[in-house]
């Protein structure tokens, strides 16, 4: 079976600590694969709030999670505090990659790592947007490499 494989970049240029509650526990105790999501979510506002952005502002236009690709490391659980890395990649036209990766705070182990697509979007007429160009200047100290690598893995 084909695995996605998430290339990271060595470094990120912007990161934030998240808390994990009960409420992101599933059954068996461990971190909820759908409730990993909105840990990254909580990032990724984060992130806009850093450059001065909401998702529902960038420079007069807000965003859309367009897809999600993510790999699971290992467990994460209850208490453990998340070290939420983000960078960005391949700049369109419409859109970039939010690439992140999410670690322990403690030990740095790696919990997850993926890459969220990003469509700026007008939500006045619900059409897709150009990305605006003073957006693209301040992501410029964001950029990392393509997020997918150019093949996947076999498990």
């Amino acid at each position: 079976m084909a695995r996605i494989h998430i290339q990271l970049p060595r470094q990120f240029a912007f990161s934030t600590d998240i808390l994990l509650y009960q409420s992101h526990m599933n059954y068996g105790g461990h971190l909820d694969n759908a409730l990993l999501l909105s840990v990254v979510s909580e990032a990724r506002v984060r992130f806009f709030k850093s450059l001065g952005y909401t998702e529902l502002d960038v420079e007069g236009v807000g965003i859309l999670v367009a897809d999600a690709a993510l790999q699971y490391r290992s467990e994460a659980f209850h208490g453990e505090v998340m070290v939420v890395s983000l960078g960005a990649a391949d700049l369109g036209r419409k859109g970039f990659d939010l690439v992140w990766s999410m670690n322990e705070q403690t030990t740095r182990r790696e919990v997850a790592r993926g890459k969220t697509g990003i469509v700026f979007f007008d939500y006045t007429t619900h059409q897709v947007a150009p990305m605006p160009a003073a957006f693209r200047d301040k992501m410029a100290r964001f950029m990392a490499p393509s997020a997918l690598a150019p093949e996947t893995v076999s498990a």
